[in-house]
Parts: structure tokens; C-alpha cells; sequence
């Protein structure tokens, strides 16, 4: 069921969500409407581990500090030199 809602806004923010709005072929109140659910949406819980993924866990061991974006940079400068 829906009801109206009254807001009081900043009047540039008001035309250029309209303008946004009618470039994305939705009403400015189903805009809204979809702002305010995606901030409410109750977040997902734990993504469900697949038995391959948790055989695999575990397999490589490493050191604490090894950092990963290091070791990609400097496999990408290899691999392109």
C-alpha cells in the first residue's frame, strides 16, 4: 500500500534528482523509493562456502605480511616487460 510522504529539500538537489530521474525513465518517487529500500535492505548473512572452495582452503600456506598487491605488480611487470 502506499502512502504520500512530504519532504522538504534543497530546491537544486530537487531538479537535478528530476532531471537524473527522467533520464533513467523512473519517477522521481520510485527513485526514492528505491534509495531509501537499498539503505534499509537488511544485509545479506554469511555467503554459504562451497565444499570445493573449502577443500581448497588452507592449501597455500603464507607469511602474515604478504602483501598481494605486490606480488600481482610485480608478476604484471614480468609478464609485460
Amino acid at each position: 500500500m502506499d502512502k504520500k510522504l512530504t519532504l522538504s529539500l534543497n530546491e537544486s538537489i530537487i531538479e537535478v534528482a528530476k532531471e537524473y530521474a527522467k533520464s533513467n525513465s523512473i519517477s522521481l518517487s520510485k527513485l526514492i523509493e528505491s534509495y531509501l529500500a537499498s539503505l534499509t535492505k537488511k544485509k545479506e548473512t554469511e555467503t554459504e562456502i562451497t565444499p570445493l572452495v573449502k577443500s581448497l582452503s588452507g592449501v597455500i600456506k603464507l607469511n602474515q605480511d604478504f602483501d598481494f598487491k605486490d606480488a600481482y605488480t610485480d608478476y604484471l611487470i614480468e609478464k609485460y616487460k
